[in-house]
């Protein structure tokens, strides 16, 4: 089993990565060079989640194998026996050799920072670009990240010459290299504390809220409402964005230079608004430079980049609304479901969608009755005080980890617990709870920040580039601030346990912080803490309160904005559900006429072609026989009418008034 556990994680946190990306991200539309990207940042990081478990593991048996060696011992088979108490080191099903973890982690970490520092940044402003060649598109990036860029060399560039001028000061290539971990993982444990502090309130508190079922649907309402502004706001948008690209259409011919970054934009345009432009577009007529003046390629690159992001938007919004109205609908079915005597669950509407036939046979309408009207509520409380004390116990262990004698933080002692009895199944599944909570709390709030309409993390692959590889640039920043966090709640790291033991191989890539240590003794320590703060105000609804006073409408159940909002909300899937009824409705009367008086109309049908066939004939042959007769006298007609056309005088549009026509002088009698 020596590396097989770990073989097993990367395939499987592969497949996971690759779900996600396929269920936000568009495989079909998107850039391959973006899926690859954000595949690979987010693949990393859940690999770091999921593998270090197993160093934490492996680390133990390496402990108790440096205490065996130190003392008079005898070896038997894969485990090493103390002499004095014959106390057993057994080797863990997941035991990973010496040497391997290492080289990984420092693969994995240094690829992640290449790819949230250098790589994925410069991807953001090439897919937002509205260049329309490659070369155009990497020269804006190049523009848009110089600062970026430039920035950072700077401080770095400043530090070296304090460094190389201060002669107390002797850095060797490893200390500037910790260095620069540290400043990352410093900037990641900010954002960091500020995403927890406000997944561990929000994430059970979501769960509670979820078993109230007039709390989901008066959510929904007001959901509705702010989205069909957004809906109409997107469409708005379109429509003025529309109007200019026809204009631009309509001006640049089909021989102008231009013509081509035109059709570009064109092709990113919907269809409708693309055969509507087709119809009144003129390419028979040529350009003429001193006529018009004609934009430029900057101004129709910059049109470009407003089309992707409007036609996106709008895709979005329109996805958005109808998996919103199902939501409503299905909440409303639910609401009145609960007091069914059959105990059957009824839909209004049935799914659009083919369901599966092994999910019918055993989720039969009985089965999804008991599930969603009696036992969902209460699983969900159930999971909502699990989840509660989770957040506790993280939140006492973050403001207590640092103290070693006692030891205070939970993690720790439960760690240490297992260490002692080499219960390596029990450590492994601790750690793994742990820092997947702590991930879920983190990665759950990233998937929830809506940055406007620059950042928005949107499922049902309507996600767009730049937020993908957005999401990727703080997940890798932030992952490994995380996984410290981590090792210092559960004393693993020895800056936090103060003990001369063997460190994780995690923390021997990232260097003795002792270099740093204002940072490793104050920053790390004391900063966490403010998790208490953070939770507070998150409990109290202090970031929505402030948000609903600057103008965006949160739901806040003691707001009369709130209440306006779900009243339209309201209102508006009424008039949708209403406008489902009538559709489904005269579906099922052309389905019933059809199934009523197929057969009759397909034989009225057949006997009516076979006479029209029969009528046919009987013209040809009629036909036929006189075309001899009539061929010249047709001929001669035919040319007296193209005669008469040729010799009509055209229409004098510029006349004063319509009697000024010769050919109208008679029109009276």
């Amino acid at each position: 089993m020596s590396g097989a556990a770990l073989g097993l994680e990367i395939v499987f946190v592969f497949f996971l990565a690759l779900f996600l990306l396929h269920r936000y991200g568009d495989f079909k539309k998107q850039h391959r060079l973006v899926i690859i990207a954000t595949l690979l940042a987010w693949y990393l990081c859940f690999l770091i989640v999921f593998i270090l478990p197993l160093d934490v593991s492996t680390t133990i048996y390496n402990r108790c194998k440096l205490a065996v060696n130190s003392s008079p011992a005898e070896s038997n088979g894969s485990y090493v026996t103390l002499a004095p108490s014959k106390q057993k080191c057994f080797k863990p099903w997941s035991y990973i050799p010496d040497g391997i973890m290492p080289i990984f982690w420092r693969v994995v970490y240094w690829t992640s920072q290449f790819l949230t520092w250098i790589l994925l940044p410069f991807m953001q402003s090439y897919a937002r670009s509205g260049g329309f060649s490659i070369t155009g598109k990497i020269k804006t990036a190049l523009i848009e990240n110089a600062i970026y860029y430039g920035t950072y060399l700077l401080i770095f560039g400043a530090f070296l010459i304090y460094v190389a001028v201060n002669p107390n000061f002797n850095l060797q290539w490893n200390q500037l290299q910790t260095i620069g971990i540290a400043a990352a993982n410093t900037w990641g444990l900010f954002l960091l504390v500020l995403l927890l502090g406000y997944g561990l309130v929000e994430i059970p508190r979501s769960h509670w809220n979820g078993a109230k079922r007039g709390y989901l649907l008066m959510k929904t309402y007001f959901k509705a409402a702010k989205l069909m502004t957004e809906k109409a706001d997107a469409e708005e948008n379109l429509e003025d964005i529309m109007e200019e690209v026809r204009k631009v259409s309509e001006s640049i011919k089909y021989n102008h230079p231009l013509r081509k970054c035109v059709d570009t934009i064109l092709k990113k345009c919907p269809t409708e608004y693309q055969e509507r432009m087709g119809r009144n577009m003129d390419d028979y007529e040529d350009f003429d430079e001193r006529q018009n003046s004609y934009p430029s390629e900057k101004s129709l690159a910059k049109l470009h980049k407003q089309v992707i992001y409007s036609v996106q938007r709008h895709r979005r919004t329109q996805v958005q609304w109808q998996i919103l109205l199902e939501q409503a609908f299905y909440l409303e079915d639910v609401a009145k479901n609960e007091s069914s005597a059959t105990r059957q669950f009824v839909h209004t509407f049935h799914s659009q969608e083919p369901e599966n036939k092994i999910v019918q046979y055993f989720y039969t309408p009985t089965v999804e009755w008991y599930w969603e009207c009696l036992l969902r509520p209460w699983f969900y409380r159930v999971l909502a005080v699990v989840l509660a004390t989770f957040s506790v116990i993280v939140v006492w262990s973050e403001c207590t980890f640092f103290s070693t004698k006692p030891v205070l933080s939970l993690f720790a002692v439960f760690i240490q617990l297992a260490e002692k009895t080499y219960n390596y199944i029990y450590i492994e599944m601790a750690c793994f709870l742990t820092i997947f909570f702590l991930s879920i709390c983190v990665y759950s709030t990233v998937f929830r920040i809506r940055v406007f309409n620059y950042y928005y993390l949107a499922s049902h692959h309507q996600t767009d580039a730049y937020s993908l590889l957005f999401s990727g640039m703080l997940f890798c920043r932030l992952t490994p601030p995380l996984c410290l966090n981590f090792l210092g709640l559960t004393h693993m790291d020895a800056t936090i346990s103060h003990k001369n033991t063997q460190p994780t191989a995690y923390t021997s890539i990232m260097g003795s912080m002792r270099v740093l240590s204002f940072i490793a003794d104050g920053f790390y320590i004391y900063y966490p803490m403010l998790v208490v703060i953070l939770c507070i105000a998150t409990y109290f609804s202090l970031g929505t309160r402030c948000l609903n006073l600057l103008g965006f409408q949160q739901f806040m159940g003691d707001s009369e904005m709130t209440s306006d909002l779900i009243d339209e909300g309201k209102e508006l899937i009424r008039r949708e559900k209403r406008k489902r009824q009538r559709q489904e409705e005269g579906e099922n009367r052309r389905r019933e006429w059809k199934e009523r008086y197929g057969n009759r109309d397909d034989s009225t049908r057949s006997r009516a072609v076979h006479t029209d066939q029969k009528e046919s004939s009987f013209s040809e042959t009629n036909a036929n026989r006189p075309l001899s007769k009539y061929t010249r006298s047709n001929g001669r007609t035919e040319r007296d009418r193209i005669e008469l056309l040729q010799d009509a005088e055209p229409l004098d549009f510029n006349a004063d008034s319509v009697n000024d026509d010769p050919l109208e002088s008679d029109s009276g009698r």
